[in-house]
C-alpha cells in the first residue's frame, strides 16, 4: 500500500513506526520544515523515500493510496479535503478538525469520493480498553450509571515554545481539545455515544502565554439516562500523573488508569466470569509515552478496512464526536449555561477572546 506522510513534528514517529511495522511502501515524507524531514528520515532510515515541502506535489507526483496528516490541528480540514479530492484514504490525527463545518465537510466528500477516513484516537486499541469494551457489549457491567474521564497532565512553557501554534484557538484549542480528547472519546463512546446537554467550565490557571484553557470540567448527560465527568488539565505540577477512566454498572465497576488509560487497575464484575487478578495482569501494558501502543494496530485496521471495503474501527464520525464534545464544553464555559446536543455549528474560533486579560 502506497502511503505518504504530512507533517513531521512530535506525533510523526508514532505514525511512521506503525506504517513500518504494517509493511507499508513509504512514498513521500511533507513538511514545510525540511530539519523536520531529515531527521525522520535518519531516525526511520527513510533515505529512499521522497521529500516535499509541498503536500500538493507529493499528491500528484506519488498517488498515495493512504495519507497520514500529522500537521497542526487547525491545517487537518483543509489538507483532508484535498486529499479526498485526490482519491487518497486518510488517517488523520486527532482531532479531526475545530469546527463542526469542516468535520462535515469531510465525511460528506469522503463519502462522495469513496475513501475511508481514520481518525488517530489510538488509544481505543489499548488492551486495556479493548477488554473493558469487550466486556460492555456483553453486557457485564449491566444498567450504566455514570463514567469519569481524568487526564492530569503537564505542560509547560519549554513545550508551548516549541510550537507557536500550541494553544492557540485557530490552530489548536486548549488542553481539552488537545490533551484531553482522547479520553474525552473513549468516554462517550464507552456510555452509548449519544449526548443530551453537556455543562462545562474552563479557565487558564497556569499558562498566560496561551490563548486557550489549561483546564476545564464539565458534566455531561447521555441519552441513555447516564452521566459522564470530565477533569483536564495541563496544569500538574512537575509531570505527568495520569489519564484515567472509570465506568460504573449496576453489575460492574472497572478502572484503566497509568500514562494512557493502558492499565487496568480495578476489575469488578457480579458475574464472577473471570479473575481480576488475571485480568489486570494479562490486559494491561507500560508504553514508553502518553502515546501507547495503539497506532500500530489503527493502522492494520484502516488497511484492512481500504481492502475489504469496510469502514474503520475509528471512523470519521467518531471523530467528529469526539470534536462535537469538546466544542460543546466550550460553548457551555463561555456562555454559562447548560448545550444541548447536536451541535449544528461551533468552532474553536468562536472563542477567540475566551481568556483576553
Amino acid at each position: 500500500m502506497r502511503y505518504a506522510l504530512i507533517g513531521c513534528g512530535r506525533i510523526s514517529p508514532n505514525h511512521i513506526a506503525a506504517a513500518q511495522r504494517n509493511h507499508m511502501h513509504f512514498v513521500g515524507l511533507c513538511d514545510i520544515d525540511q530539519v523536520m524531514i531529515l531527521d525522520k528520515i535518519a531516525k526511520f532510515g527513510l533515505q529512499s523515500v521522497n521529500q516535499y515541502y509541498d503536500y500538493r506535489e507529493m499528491l500528484e507526483k506519488e498517488k498515495p493510496e493512504l495519507v497520514a496528516i500529522a500537521t497542526e490541528s487547525g491545517k487537518h480540514a483543509a489538507i483532508a479535503l484535498d486529499c479526498i479530492e485526490a482519491g487518497c484514504n486518510l488517517i488523520i490525527e486527532k482531532p479531526i478538525a475545530l469546527s463542526i463545518a469542516d468535520a462535515d465537510a469531510i465525511i460528506k466528500s469522503a463519502k462522495a469520493k469513496g475513501v475511508k477516513v481514520c481518525v488517530s484516537h489510538q488509544n481505543r486499541f489499548n488492551k486495556s480498553i479493548q477488554k473493558i469494551r469487550d466486556a460492555l457489549e456483553k453486557n457485564r457491567f449491566g444498567k450504566m450509571f455514570y463514567g469519569t474521564a481524568h487526564i492530569r497532565w503537564c505542560r509547560d512553557w519549554e513545550y508551548y515554545s516549541r510550537a507557536k501554534w500550541r494553544g492557540t484557538w485557530e490552530q489548536d484549542g486548549g488542553a481539552l481539545m488537545n490533551q484531553c480528547i482522547h479520553n474525552i472519546d473513549l468516554l462517550r463512546w464507552m456510555m452509548g455515544d449519544e449526548v443530551d446537554e453537556v455543562i462545562g467550565m474552563t479557565d487558564r490557571l497556569n499558562h498566560p502565554y496561551i490563548e486557550a484553557e489549561d483546564f476545564g470540567i464539565a458534566l455531561i448527560k447521555f441519552k441513555n439516562g447516564s452521566y459522564g465527568i470530565v477533569e483536564g488539565t495541563t496544569d500538574l505540577y512537575p509531570k505527568n500523573l495520569e489519564e484515567t477512566l472509570y465506568l460504573f454498572g449496576s453489575k460492574g465497576t472497572v478502572k484503566a488508569g497509568g500514562q494512557s488509560v493502558n492499565l487496568i487497575e480495578e476489575w469488578r464484575f457480579s458475574d464472577a466470569l473471570d479473575e481480576p487478578e488475571a485480568v489486570i495482569a494479562k490486559f494491561s501494558e507500560n508504553p514508553p509515552n502518553v502515546y501507547g501502543f495503539g497506532h500500530t494496530p489503527l493502522y492494520a485496521d484502516m488497511a484492512e478496512a481500504i481492502k475489504k471495503g469496510r469502514e474503520p474501527y475509528v471512523d470519521a464520525w467518531a471523530g467528529k464526536r469526539a470534536l462535537e464534545l469538546v466544542l460543546a464544553i466550550y460553548q457551555s464555559a463561555a456562555q454559562g449555561k447548560r448545550v444541548k446536543l447536536p451541535l449544528n455549528a461551533c468552532s474553536t474560533l468562536d472563542f477567540k477572546n475566551r481568556f483576553v486579560n
